[in-house]
């Protein structure tokens, strides 16, 4: 099993690079958040790897951090989700970003995945939101955010997410400033000031 390899970057694709370790070359499929995090070719890089063994192939994929590497693999716990397009998940959303959303139900967001339908994302969202680790979940903020908003009576987070998504933001993206703006803010803000402050996090975002 490889788990992790340091080397130089031979060459790289849309999907792909190619690490040069010690003279042997070894070739990982990647996410597009992964490839972004990489250096030029010819450059010192290093990548978590995960080895997938079929009966006709075997194949490594290629993680920035370890951290991404539990999603890949957690995603594939989801009927219907492969490699492939748990990679394409993790090409559009960071971890912490994927967890925001599976934590606000955000499932439009999720769908924005190639090969993710809207039958798919529901069950993303539904089969993973009790197996979000804590830690990968987003900060107390947010985590406040998301259960005032799955709560029946409306609060000034709930309200201020729902106006900031009524002006075209995501409910992920707008939770997030919603919950930056609670943290600097403090929790009793009313709701006109808690929008217009989470409209300064995002203008500065």
């Amino acid at each position: 099993m490889i788990g992790k390899l340091k080397g130089r970057i031979d060459s790289a694709g849309e999907d792909w690079v190619m690490l040069d370790v010690g003279g042997v070359c070894y070739l990982a499929s990647a996410s597009a958040k992964t490839l972004a995090t990489l250096p030029r070719v010819g450059e010192f890089a290093e990548l978590f790897t995960e080895m997938l063994v079929s009966q006709d192939n075997i194949r490594l994929i290629g993680f920035a951090t370890n951290h991404e590497k539990e999603w890949f693999k957690l995603l594939q716990t989801v009927q219907g989700v492969g490699a492939r397009v748990a990679l394409a998940v993790l090409s559009i959303m960071t971890p912490n970003e994927l967890a925001s959303a599976i934590a606000l139900q955000d499932k439009a967001k999720i769908g924005e995945a190639n090969g993710v339908g809207k039958k798919l994302a529901e069950r993303v969202v539904l089969e993973l939101k009790d197996k979000v680790p804590k830690l990968t979940m987003a900060d107390v903020g947010l985590s406040q955010v998301a259960a005032e908003l799955a709560g029946p009576a409306p609060t000034a987070a709930s309200d201020a997410v729902s106006a900031l998504v009524n002006l075209g933001y995501g409910q992920t993206q707008a939770a997030q400033a919603v919950s930056a703006a609670l943290k600097k803010s403090g929790a009793d803000l009313p709701t006109e000031k808690l929008i217009r402050a989470a409209l300064k996090e995002l203008a500065t975002a």
